[in-house]
């Protein structure tokens, strides 16, 4: 008998390393076929970077085929190896897609060059490059394409995998058309298909109407990519302050990333079965609400301190505000220096994120709302406590284990936050350094506040250590933070 425990075991931890590199194999054939392109655009740029893209694509293309042809065809496995094989995928994409970059850029450290990489693919936006402005083209490209790959990628996480795995209420998205059940492996990939060509589609949309507003063709299309993806990532050191010359332009920005973090999954029920999917979902409402109220205090505020026209405080609040809130990190100006009020504001602004099923980060819109549910029927319960309190979240029934998992993802949260803002500073940095640079790290928003790395500056004088810290927030943040912490966990590994 205890024989065949162990080779079942073992059966499972084969079939476990199979899944994770064929998967792997999968996604670095796609990431070879992004520096392929990447390669073709520098070389349209007559750039000899060019040739680094194309070996290293051929080199990656060369080991995706070995792993994919090596592995068997993946059927069903346990969901409870999709923390591994999620966690280990995210890690070795930004290891192989910070090598490129390494190798263009000379004067780019290691560190660097993983910071960078990792910044990129979480659409966090952080950077440590200067003189944009002079920067090759192959290696804006780059940095535009990881980004919109790693947007896809949450989409499809927070879609498929992240509901069956009950990370901090996502279970309550789960569709029966992503039904995953007891397995890791979804029904059909009819949902995953319409969802990427909704993706695209915005990209498409938003990379057009920054051409025809007045960007030449390659910053539309990388602008476009980093919007969709509510990246963050700029061809400019002003990021998009650049282009603050035509006021149309920022205006575009603003309604592209307000699209790009709503529910994806609602655009495709628009042209299915309901046409008022997004304006009737109780996230988008919340979401909408805050946006418009933040604006609104932002405005009102530069015009009565700053005597700033109201034309021009309503469009930066706006465009800055939800900038920050889908956590794409673009700056038309340095609003740290609009005042108090907006630094306080703005720092609020970094928690929140947009909503779940689209590419923004934070803490999510429908978890302060199921916190916000909670806090009411705490409140009741304390004035009758025999009551039985239904709640509901549109037209789903809320139970207390859901509203638990809520709670203790909110807790964890803002503990990773904590820690990782003491750690920074052990590598003396200043209170509102540490502190708004891992904040804006898990929360994957892109600038912090403050001289140092504020929406004017950037995060090329921390020490390594403090980047290599802030990368690790930076992954942790998206990939819901339970889905890493469980892997330290002893029993996590016992069968």
């Amino acid at each position: 008998m205890q024989s065949l425990s162990n080779d079942l075991v073992r059966t499972v931890q084969n079939s476990t390393l199979n899944a994770c590199f064929r998967i792997l194999g999968y996604l670095l054939f796609v990431l070879s076929i992004a520096m392929l392109i990447t390669a073709v655009v520098s070389y349209n740029y007559a750039e000899t970077i060019a040739w680094i893209f194309f070996a290293d694509s051929l080199l990656i293309a060369f080991i995706a085929s070995l792993l994919i042809i090596n592995t068997k065809e993946i059927t069903q496995f346990s969901k409870r190896y999709l923390f591994f094989i999620t966690s280990s995928a995210w890690l070795i994409i930004c290891f192989f897609s910070a090598i490129p970059l390494h190798q263009t850029i000379p004067t780019l450290s290691w560190t660097d060059a993983w910071f960078e990489t990792v910044s990129a693919i979480t659409t966090t936006g952080s950077t440590v490059l200067s003189g944009l402005n002079n920067t090759a083209k192959g290696v804006l490209f780059w940095r535009a394409i990881l980004q919109w790959i790693g947007g896809v990628g949450i989409i499809v996480m927070a879609i498929a995998i992240l509901p069956a795995l009950k990370i901090g209420g996502m279970k309550l998205f789960k569709t029966e058309s992503s039904d995953i059940s007891d397995k890791a492996m979804p029904r059909s990939s009819k949902i995953s298909s319409a969802i990427l060509i909704t993706y695209l589609t915005i990209t498409i949309l938003a990379s057009s109407s920054y051409y025809f507003a007045g960007m030449n063709a390659f910053d539309a299309i990388t602008h476009g990519m980093t919007t969709t993806a509510t990246g963050g990532f700029s061809n400019y050191d002003e990021s998009f302050g650049y282009f603050n010359s035509i006021p149309i332009m920022t205006w575009l920005a603003s309604l592209w990333m307000l699209l790009a973090a709503m529910p994806f999954l609602l655009f495709v029920q628009m042209f299915s079965r309901d046409k008022f999917a997004v304006i009737t979902d109780p996230q988008v409402k919340a979401f909408v609400i805050i946006v418009v109220g933040a604006s609104c205090l932002l405005t009102f505020y530069q015009v009565e301190e700053n005597q700033r026209d109201w034309f021009s405080a309503l469009t930066h609040s706006v465009f800055n505000v939800i900038s920050v809130i889908t956590t794409c990190g673009y700056a038309s100006e340095d609003y740290s220096l609009w005042g108090s009020v907006a630094l306080i504001a703005f720092f609020y602004l970094t928690f929140s994120g947009g909503c779940s099923g689209s590419t923004s980060g934070g803490l999510k819109m429908f978890r302060t709302q199921l916190a916000w549910m909670l806090l009411k029927k705490q409140l009741t319960l304390l004035i009758h406590p025999n009551a039985i309190v239904t709640q509901k979240y549109g037209n789903k029934k809320i139970n207390d284990e859901l509203l638990g998992t809520v709670l203790a993802f909110c807790f964890i949260y803002f503990a990773t936050i904590a820690i990782l803002a003491l750690i920074l500073s052990f590598y003396h940095l200043d209170l509102l350094t540490a502190l708004t640079g891992a904040a804006t790290a898990v929360s994957n928003v892109g600038p912090g506040l403050g001289d140092i790395i504020g929406p004017a500056g950037n995060f090329s004088t921390l020490p390594d250590g403090a980047k290599l810290w802030l990368s690790v927030g930076m992954i942790m943040g998206r990939l819901e933070i339970l889905t890493i912490l469980i892997l330290f966990t002893p029993q996590y590994w016992q069968y």
